[in-house]
């Protein structure tokens, strides 16, 4: 019977309170094996009020300019962010300007695209203005698109719509769900 009073004490009491004791005692050696595997992203360069001048054959072509830039360069898919924003100015041939504003934006170096969020405007030298809160931006094949909310405005027409895709030279437009009135 003593025994039998043993192996019940065993185990409802001395078993349940050594495995507590034993995951008490490895709980800050399994915190560290568990960061073992975890890669910490952690950009390879920070610039602070950056100032991108691209130039071509001697001509301005764009003027990149935001607070903060982090490059993250050193990863399998890298990339470059821009966290407080930017706001680009482009050039034509003709010396012509449009600008690009936002307050966030990411650029993937192996894809090509572009993803810029937050109030995103863009304002052509025509003055063509194109206003959503998310626009991707191809930049191999020098194409915009969403399938945001967006307001587009030409000459005093205005059209609002979800969903468009243009030429970054806003001479072809695909819209999609759209409703305005707009004169041709």
């Amino acid at each position: 019977m003593q025994f039998a009073l043993f192996k019940i004490i065993f185990r409802k009491v001395m078993l349940p309170v050594a495995a507590t004791l034993f995951f008490i005692s490895c709980e800050s050696n399994f915190n560290e094996v568990r960061k073992i595997n975890v890669t910490e992203l952690n950009p390879v360069g920070e610039a602070q009020d950056f100032d991108l001048k691209y130039t071509d054959s001697g001509k301005i072509k764009a003027v990149l300019v935001s607070p903060q830039m982090l490059d993250y360069s050193h990863l399998d898919f890298p990339y470059t962010e821009f966290p407080k924003g930017i706001k680009v100015t482009i050039y034509d041939e003709n010396g012509n300007q449009s600008f690009v504003t936002s307050n966030y934006a990411i650029s993937y170096s192996v894809s090509n695209l572009i993803d810029l969020r937050g109030q995103v405007t863009i304002t052509t030298h025509e003055g063509k203005k194109l206003e959503t809160e998310q626009l991707y931006y191809d930049q191999k094949n020098e194409w915009f698109f969403t399938q945001k909310n967006y307001k587009f405005t030409d000459k005093g027409n205005v059209i609002n719509g979800e969903g468009i895709d243009f030429s970054k030279d806003f001479k072809h437009l695909d819209t999609q769900k759209i409703n305005g009135v707009y004169s041709l």
